[in-house]
């Protein structure tokens, strides 16, 4: 008897890992004919906002706080223009759209895009998928710049070389360029220092000196998060601590988005 019992306990065992390995896959979704990856993202327990071995640091990414994050996906790369014209059938027209001088084609991220017109795609995508996306919280976007579990401290998101991992003022030729042409993080994450800026979901406020768990930001505010820097930013607003912030209704020519998938 106690042997059955042992071999159930061990068949059990076996059967939940099983399950949990097969939950750490990254998925492949398709919409209309477009392709886009989710990858897994373990969670983990950080430190939060400026670091002393980061370069610069502003006001705002301090005090430097703990805090942890459950598991997630974040899209490998940033939203292309094909992938949201694929969900919204049609190019945006505000400020001109998308044009030759900025970066137009399929592969290129989508920028112009407003905090707002992001959650009418999250809300179309998850439809069409029968899944649940959203944008990223702020701390899940920096835990996943950072590398997750595998961050290796590097100043921008994947290198402590700038040119390897980001388009920006000094490389980008004053326009966006198209995705995972730079090398990935060490999630294999791609961008997520410079091309366009990313939308978060949290409203903007000021670090507190104390650990949090998935901290979604302030209950309201005036403005929403958006990280990574940007094509026509210089070096240290690429860096994975570095903070902006904007109204809900921004359109600019240097701001995207990326998606994360609730597991």
């Amino acid at each position: 008897m106690k042997r059955i019992l042992v071999f159930i306990s061990v068949f059990c065992m076996l059967c939940a890992n099983t399950n949990v390995l097969a939950q750490k896959q990254d998925q492949t979704f398709t919409v209309k004919g477009v392709s886009f990856t989710m990858k897994f993202v373990k969670g983990g327990t950080f430190m939060m906002g400026y670091s002393p071995e980061k370069k610069g640091g502003e006001a705002n990414e301090k005090p430097s706080h703990k805090v942890t994050v459950s598991d997630f996906y974040m899209a490998e790369t940033e939203v292309t223009q094909g992938l949201w014209i694929a969900v919204m059938d049609s190019a945006p027209s505000y400020n001109g759209g998308w044009t030759e001088e900025y970066g137009l084609g399929a592969d290129y991220p989508a920028y112009r895009i407003s905090w707002t017109e992001a959650q009418l795609f999250i809300k179309k995508i998850s439809e069409l998928t029968g899944k649940t996306f959203r944008l990223p919280t702020e701390a899940e976007w920096e835990y996943a710049a950072r590398g997750g579990y595998r961050g290796l401290g590097y100043v921008y998101s994947g290198s402590n070389d700038i040119d390897e991992v980001a388009w920006y003022s000094g490389n980008s030729m004053d326009m966006t360029h198209p995705v995972k042409l730079k090398k990935a993080n060490e999630l294999g994450l791609y961008d997520m220092s410079g091309n366009v800026w990313e939308w978060c979901q949290d409203w903007y406020g000021l670090y507190k000196n104390e650990y949090q768990s998935n901290p979604t930001g302030p209950a309201q505010g005036k403005h929403r998060v958006d990280r990574g820097g940007g094509w026509n930013r210089n070096a240290e607003y690429n860096r994975v601590s570095t903070r902006c912030y904007d109204t809900e209704g921004l359109h600019n020519r240097n701001l995207g988005f990326r998606i994360m998938l609730v597991p």
